[in-house]
């Protein structure tokens, strides 16, 4: 980096980052250790940390944790955080890549709802369009956001779902959707073969917020004459990568959930 950083600044954001880890408490000598720093360097900026609520040593075993302060202003970074914003540079490289039309689906009250849609360079007239909810049962991102719902919402939503048939090729068969989504979170994508539309297939993958739940989806459609095995590969590889991009950039950490 050309621009000069300040070192103090960054031992502090180093010392609250180290309870980014199994630690929820941590003394000055486990900090200091931590950061291979000594206890006279690390005190007075923890010392800093407690006055500005950053940090809050407890009254019983002196050891400090994470404090009030970081709560609020997690509050306000997660109330600014607009996916649909977050996402359009990684929908907009995606689309570049694959050459397909993308879409990202938002999981709003038990709904999922399509809300950015990238057309592709072919055209290509399909079921999506902002705005519009996505059957859960029969479509790509709907079983990506289904797959990875806690059980208990996921079996709830199950047991009220109609199961419409769209296309012959549509699931209509619980049992059968439930070993479709077994699937899906075992291996991180979802695939819809033509059960919303004949001709079309699509490719989804699961995006999850700074506390692991899913929130969202990216898919890319495809015609199935353009959907080869070399194609499926390419398409569930940039899928997957650009679902991890995105819930990453809204806080998601694999370890921490």
């Amino acid at each position: 980096m050309s621009e000069k950083l300040i070192q103090s600044v960054m031992r502090a954001t180093e010392i609250m980052e180290l309870f980014l880890g199994q630690q929820k408490e941590l003394s000055v000598k486990e900090i200091s250790e931590g950061l291979g720093l000594s206890k006279s360097t690390v005190h007075g900026i923890i010392k800093t940390l407690v006055y500005k609520g950053y940090l809050y040593q407890s009254g019983e075993n002196a050891k400090y944790q994470l404090g009030m302060k970081l709560f609020e202003l997690g509050n306000v970074v997660g109330s600014q955080l607009d996916i649909t914003y977050i996402s359009r540079p990684v929908i907009k490289k995606l689309g570049e890549q694959l050459g397909e039309t993308i879409h990202l689906v938002a999981y709003v009250q038990g709904e999922a709802v399509y809300v950015e849609k990238l057309e592709g360079s072919h055209s290509l007239r399909i079921y999506s369009q902002v705005g519009k909810r996505a059957p859960l049962h029969c479509t790509g991102v709907g079983k990506a956001i289904l797959a990875f719902l806690p059980a208990e919402e996921r079996e709830e939503i199950i047991d009220q779902l109609s199961m419409e048939r769209y296309t012959i090729k549509t699931v209509v068969d619980k049992a059968e959707l439930k070993k479709q989504l077994a699937e899906v979170r075992r291996h991180l994508f979802a695939m819809d073969d033509e059960e919303i539309e004949i001709g079309l297939k699509c490719v989804a993958s699961p995006i999850f917020n700074h506390q692991g739940k899913v929130v969202a989806s990216i898919s890319c459609a495809i015609p199935t004459v353009r959907f080869s095995n070399d194609r499926q590969q390419a398409i569930i590889q940039g899928i997957k990568e650009a679902a991890e991009a995105i819930s990453a950039a809204i806080g998601y950490r694999r370890e921490n959930t």
